[in-house]
């Protein structure tokens, strides 16, 4: 938000609807209205009455829907037994009511269909979606205050939070959320808790960063459906306490950010922690997360599962089930499959389910996924929000029918053995026939290298297959700079919990690791190492830990991947004593 719209009184109900959240700078007029002739006047009239005809007749819909939800048994055979096209059809339905009703009773959005040339009241709710622009942080967060963006420009006192997200694209914004809407955030936790990790009772450590957080603060609310909830936030030192304290008797479930719960299991082969007493599972969310990271979880936690959200939309969007992991795993092992599935892109996406009733998922010319959430408890409605994630949807029928066209049956996925985990067979059981959402990560998290795109993604699956690194390796940082000759090339920093032996001969190897990786993984690498070999070839540089560009870490809630300027700006990169953050070519210096 500007900083304007970040200072905002929210007053009373009854003098909400007067808060003024126009900037001085940037004054927010509102177009003129079309001319209202009798034409444009019957055109408002039928549409305002097909609208509200519609609300009528989805009304026991909704009110079948709000029953069944509040059991799991109850949903789960609501999403087994419905015919998907009859799911995806009512989805629509009541997307383009939500729609609706934000594009007449939201300020805000009125304003901004007006600005793009959109008749708000003339709109008939049939096909709705397909005549309303997109809507992300830029073109519409940005440009209107927190009120403004409210259903009639309102906010009650009583049960309403804001939750802050953390910034990963620069700047912390806040989002609003009634009372409603955060109950039924966490019965979907709850839910995709019992249907991952069954009945029998959980001690939850939540692990995710609390405060006005999102994620943090209403997993804990979600996990208590299901047994005794710790919030420990990101301390490796409570955590390990917890667990000494209460013993192995328990089923434990930790919940954080991927790359923690490897910090968390390191600490505990270093302390002689005893990990094999011990039944774990994790769930883990925040940003992506590989399958090699995913096989090194797994050597101790029995099962690792993962959720999709925002917190532009809201948390829970979607969620990894056996299934899904299974279609994951398959995809990795063979590329014929991924292909089949996922399309060129030589990224494997992270593959999910989602509920179409509540999320209504599209994706746009650019691949990226739009969502608009079709509940009507949002005090700020989202309609074809656009966070800029990649990704793609696919149908459970569809995707049946391509694994079949391989000799796979879905039903039956996680028997195979490319689905297998370090320690054999993951958890299965029968999947629900809810569509898939995959996700490739944010459009521009990514480095450009003699026209080859380089993800996070890849490095990350290359440096957990290394040995000789994982076990001292605590983050990365991806970026470009410029060798001694001018020459563009991808550049890696590593931070270390141990420098011990770290010397030009070690960076050399992890250079050589990162350069055969890439070549196994990447289509863009492959083709330009056979035209500029030197120029792709990694830079490798070493930090012990906190040192360095990860200084900034110690602040984040999540670790950046991908640096905002080349690491050690002012100087060389890496430049610094050996081993604690010292430029290496990864291999002969150009020089």
């Amino acid at each position: 938000m500007s900083a304007a719209n970040d200072v905002i009184a929210i007053e009373p109900v009854d003098a909400a609807a007067e808060a003024k959240i126009d900037t001085p700078d940037n004054p927010i007029d509102t177009p003129p209205s079309p001319a209202r002739g009798l034409h444009h006047a019957g055109r408002v009239f039928a549409a305002s009455f097909v609208g509200v005809g519609r609300g009528l007749y989805l009304f026991p819909l909704d009110t079948t829907f709000r029953t069944v939800g509040l059991r799991y048994g109850w949903l789960k055979s609501l999403f087994t037994r419905t015919p998907a096209p009859i799911m995806a059809g009512l989805g629509q339905l009541r997307a383009e009511r939500a729609a609706w009703r934000a594009a007449r009773q939201v300020p805000a959005y009125g304003r901004f269909l007006a600005e793009q040339g959109v008749d708000a009241p003339a709109l008939f709710p049939l096909g709705i979606l397909g005549r309303l622009p997109e809507t992300d942080k830029r073109n519409y967060v940005d440009r209107y205050g927190l009120l403004e963006r409210c259903i009639d420009g309102r906010v009650p006192f009583r049960g309403t939070t804001i939750d802050e997200s953390s910034g990963s694209t620069g700047t912390p914004y806040n989002w609003i959320r009634s009372s409603h809407e955060r109950m039924v955030a966490h019965r979907n936790i709850g839910f995709f808790a019992r249907y991952a990790f069954g009945t029998e009772p959980l001690v939850t450590i939540n692990a995710f960063s609390m405060g006005a957080w999102a994620a943090g603060f209403n997993m804990s609310l979600g996990m208590l459906r299901h047994g005794i909830v710790k919030s420990t936030g990101p301390d490796l030192d409570k955590i390990l306490s917890t667990l000494r304290y209460l013993g192995p008797g328990y089923r434990f479930l930790i919940s954080g950010y991927p790359p923690f719960l490897k910090h968390l299991l390191d600490e505990g082969e270093r302390v002689g922690f005893p990990w094999t007493d011990y039944r774990m599972h994790a769930l883990v969310g925040g940003e992506g997360m590989t399958e090699e990271l995913r096989d090194l979880l797994l050597t101790r936690f029995e099962s690792v599962f993962s959720g999709y959200g925002a917190t532009d939309i809201e948390i829970g969007m979607a969620g990894e089930s056996p299934v899904s992991i299974a279609v994951r795993r398959l995809a990795r092992a063979r590329p014929d499959v991924r292909e089949a599935l996922f399309g060129r892109d030589p990224r494997l996406p992270m593959v999910f389910q989602y509920n179409p009733l509540i999320h209504f998922m599209e994706v746009n010319a650019e691949r990226e996924v739009i969502c608009t959430v079709s509940r009507l408890d949002l005090l700020a409605p989202r309609i074809r929000y656009n966070v800029h994630d990649q990704g793609g949807i696919v149908e459970f029928g569809k995707t049946k029918k391509i694994l079949a066209s391989f000799g796979y049956d879905i039903d039956a996925l996680g028997h195979s053995p490319e689905t297998a985990g370090p320690r054999g067979q993951l958890p299965w059981v029968k999947p629900i026939p809810l569509p898939f959402l995959w996700i490739n990560g944010r459009r521009d998290a990514t480095i450009s290298v003699m026209g080859s795109n380089i993800y996070p993604e890849d490095i990350e699956s290359v440096v957990y297959r290394d040995t000789e690194l994982v076990p001292r390796l605590h983050s990365f940082l991806l970026s470009v700079v410029d060798d001694a000759t001018g020459t563009p090339r991808p550049h890696v920093a590593l931070e270390l919990v141990d420098t011990d032996g770290v010397d030009d001969a070690w960076r050399e190897r992890r250079a050589d690791r990162l350069r055969d990786g890439l070549f196994e993984l990447n289509i863009d690498y492959r083709s330009s190492v056979g035209e500029f070999p030197e120029a792709m070839r990694p830079i490798v540089a070493t930090f012990a830990l906190g040192e360095g560009p990860f200084a900034a870490n110690a602040s984040r809630i999540k670790e950046r991947r991908i640096a905002a300027s080349p690491p050690g700006a002012d100087g060389p990169p890496g430049a610094g004593p050996s081993a604690r953050g010292e430029r290496h070519e990864g291999g002969p210096s150009p020089a």
